[in-house]
């Protein structure tokens, strides 16, 4: 496994650097749409049972907290907070940690970037994180890096619970019911807020119990030994490979029809990321997706058409924002419009990115039929065993792991061939266990009914 690799099922959607219109979504929260309690009514967890603590902001607060945390015992449950669509990049805001005969503490990694002293306390200590690879970046940014952990949000996924959300898996396994209104904030306020606090401290209050009662199903079902694989690996995540041309991801690409549009697309991407680096605030705030395509499509070249044409955004907040946006950065926009417009043919950007990748599913019937066949088998196979070990298809293989062993099949076919290639592409050795039978079957030729 590369070190860029996640363990964890990447989101197939298209990103959308826009922040929504009332507050970005809470991680921990992911899977946990409304719905009608299953039993009998549970008990909402209001307050951590020893009280919120106060911030640790200063180096003699933080020797106390190091001073307590090596005196605890047990693992350690670890959550951190971020501004995700409010600032530039994932740092963290807030750190929390919890941990048996310690307590409860909340830190805050802006006024002190360097916890390597917290790290060196916890040595050899489990973490329990609550969706890990979301975190471990933000964490390792201040010194904070695991030797061993357990994940509860990957655990759960793998004893097959439908939701896997902080908030339904504590429901589930506690009969506990956790408040997350305060989930979708801007954690980079100072200072935070009384009810932000208490929120976050109730992140960790439970998290290690919580990890006992999934460990106890995993146990139960068989697969304790496949969650202790999935957790070395998030052990040595490190995060994401930067994405190759991240403009292409910008919301609203559909409407993108030539390489000129295209050209327009990036040169104003590019504008709006140095604005927001420099301003470090989330890009969809310095200008809506919306907006940047409008603009690409259109594009003006005085500043009277810039801010004057009715914007495309739906919602007060956006269309404030690209308004705002508009006028404050006149220049940068009509200097990246100017860029485009006189790029050279040979400079313009392809519509589709070059890569070694598969082609899209949905293509492969018209570009080899032959390959779609293999994939259509695969799938087939794929959803009965998901069905039978109770897993989602996505954490057995993902998606792309199969494509690629399918669309360019090891030499040979055999077992032993898929199982490397599978190893290249990530797969931990429980997966390949499962899987590399399936993909042995679905490389089979079907014999010709003519």
């Amino acid at each position: 496994m590369t070190d860029s690799q996640d363990p964890r099922p990447a989101d197939s959607g298209t990103a959308d650097t826009d922040p929504p219109d009332t507050e970005p979504a809470d991680p921990d929260a992911e899977g946990d749409a409304e719905a009608v309690p299953e039993g009998p009514p549970v008990e909402l967890l209001t307050a951590p049972a020893e009280g919120v603590p106060p911030v640790t902001a200063d180096p003699a607060a933080l020797a106390e907290v190091v001073a307590a945390l090596s005196a605890g015992t047990g693992p350690v449950a670890v959550d951190a907070e971020r501004a995700s669509g409010y600032r530039y990049g994932q740092r963290a805001y807030l750190v929390q940690l919890r941990r048996h005969g310690a307590g409860s503490f909340l830190i805050d990694p802006v006024a002190l970037p360097d916890l390597s002293s917290v790290n060196d306390a916890l040595a050899g200590t489990e973490w329990v994180l609550h969706a890990a690879t979301q975190d471990i970046p933000c964490l390792a940014e201040v010194g904070l890096r695991p030797d061993t952990l357990f994940d509860t949000e990957l655990g759960a996924r793998l004893a097959g619970r439908p939701k896997v959300g902080l908030g339904a898996v504590l429901e589930h396994y506690l009969g506990v019911g956790l408040a997350k209104e305060h989930s979708a904030v801007d954690w980079s306020t100072r200072p935070l807020p009384e009810p932000w606090l208490l929120y976050a401290a109730l992140d960790v209050e439970l998290l290690v119990e919580l990890r006992d009662a999934v460990a106890a199903d995993l146990e139960a079902q068989g697969k304790s030994e496949w969650a202790a694989q999935e957790f070395a690996a998030e052990v040595e995540f490190t995060g994401h490979a930067p994405r190759q041309d991240p403009w292409r991801r910008t919301s609203g690409m559909h409407k993108v029809r030539n390489r000129r549009i295209a050209a327009h697309v990036r040169a104003l991407w590019d504008a709006r990321d140095l604005i927001a680096q420099q301003r470090d605030v989330a890009p969809g705030r310095v200008l809506p997706d919306a907006t940047l395509i409008d603009l690409a499509v259109r594009q003006p070249r005085t500043p009277a058409a810039l801010v004057s044409e009715r914007t495309v955004e739906s919602g007060r907040s956006r269309q404030r924002r690209a308004h705002q946006g508009l006028s404050r950065y006149q220049r940068q926009w009509l200097e990246a419009i100017s860029v485009a417009a006189e790029l050279p043919e040979a400079e313009l950007p392809e519509m589709a990115r070059r890569s070694d990748a598969p082609p899209p599913a949905r293509a492969w019937a018209d570009r080899d039929p032959v390959a779609a066949a293999r994939l259509a088998r695969a799938r087939t196979a794929m959803t009965e065993l998901s069905e039978r070990v109770r897993v989602p298809v996505e954490n057995l293989l993902t998606p792309e792991a199969l494509r690629r062993v399918l669309w360019t099949p090891p030499e040979g076919g055999d077992a032993e061939a898929v199982d490397a290639a599978l190893a290249v592409q990530g797969a931990r050795q429980w997966q390949r266990e499962l899987v590399t039978p399936l993909v042995v079957e679905a490389l089979r030729e079907v014999p010709d009914e003519g």
